[in-house]
Order: C-alpha cells, then structure tokens, then sequence
C-alpha cells in the first residue's frame, strides 16, 4: 500500500497526522508529492512527514525534488518522464537511495530499469482527479510492463475500492492510492479496508 499525499482533503488535521493515520492502518510506503509550497515550506513539511515514517519505519521518498529529499535524507524520489533523467537522479542520490520512476510504456519501465530505478509507477491506470493531465494506461499495457521487467511495479491512478478489483492478474507488486484515503472521513478504517482488497489483487 504506497500512500501519495495531498494537501486537497487536510481538513482541521496536518499532514503527517494524516499519514500516521495511514501508517497505523498498514500503508507500507509513503510519497510526498508537493506542488503548492515554496522550496523551505516543503522542506519542512518533509522533515514532519519523515520524523513520522522513520518512527515506523517505513519508506519515505519525495515527488520529482531531488534538492529536499537530500535535504531532509529522504529514503529516496520518485519522478516522472518529464523530470529529470532517471540515470541523472541516481548519479545525485547515490547508489543506496530508493529511485522510482514513473513509467506508461514497456519501452519506459526497460529504460528507468536500466537507468537505476528499484521500481516502476504505472498509470494513470483509471481516470483520476488528483491528476487531470494525466494519460490513462491500459490494464494489458499494464500487464506488459509488470512481465517487461525484473523490478516492482506499482499500480496508480484513480484506485479505489471499486476499481482496485480490476487489477487482479496483472501481476503488479502494489498499489498507490491518493484521494481514496485522503479523502475518506475516516483514514484508517480506508487504509484498512483497501489493503484487504489490494492483497487480493497482487501475486
């Protein structure tokens, strides 16, 4: 269960409250993914979120900002096509960090596999809110890149307790969920009942 953040649904509570929230439920990894705070506000809010997982253990890294995630010792970062190059992201980070790349190809997972990644995002794999401009990725497209390639591939995009069913036999090594936990009146009892469905869905 891989928990991307969003500031969208906060309501009276921080984000790290949220997270922990989560964490507590079973989420298993956590990404921020920041697009409204300035560089020093995200530092922050990552050293809030980190001083969290560290607690827990669980894996901690940052959206597209290499320049944070060493700045607060992230685990590690994650970035898409448009970002900067998956080879040139662990020449910065070093061998020892976590780099997931975001992929929608075969041809993509092959190259961030080569580049240094230890796992790949597929998706979007159903329409999503949390992302407007994001393509969709076939379910079989899917498929594809999970038998493409030796490392994990994490399935994302408009996931939820309704959709989640449609990933069985893919092949994917988990899940990434945003709105279906942060936008649940109650985060743990989400969390819970999406990683029962999840652990259907994944061989």
């Amino acid at each position: 269960m891989y928990l991307v953040t969003d500031r969208s649904w906060l309501g009276n509570k921080q984000l790290e409250q949220q997270v922990e929230e989560s964490i507590q439920a079973g989420a298993t990894f956590v990404q921020l993914r920041e697009k409204e705070l300035d560089q020093e506000q995200c530092i922050e809010e990552a050293k809030r979120i980190k001083a969290v997982t560290d607690r827990y253990q669980v894996p901690f890294v940052i959206n597209d900002n290499v320049a944070v995630a060493l700045a607060v010792g992230a685990d590690g970062v994650h970035v898409g096509q448009s970002d900067v190059t998956a080879s040139e992201v662990r020449r910065l980070i070093g061998a020892n960090k976590i780099l997931g790349v975001s992929a929608q190809t075969v041809e993509q997972a092959l190259r961030a596999q080569r580049d240094g990644a230890d796992y790949i995002g597929v998706g979007a794999v159903f329409s999503t809110a949390t992302k407007k401009d994001a393509d969709t990725v076939s379910l079989e497209t899917l498929r594809q890149i999970c038998q493409a390639v030796r490392i994990p591939v994490v399935a994302i995009g408009g996931i939820d307790e309704q959709t989640i069913q449609a990933l069985r036999g893919t092949g994917i090594d988990g899940v990434a969920v945003i709105s279906a936990i942060f936008a649940a009146p109650d985060i743990r009892k989400a969390t819970q009942r999406l990683l029962s469905f999840a652990k259907g869905c994944i061989e």
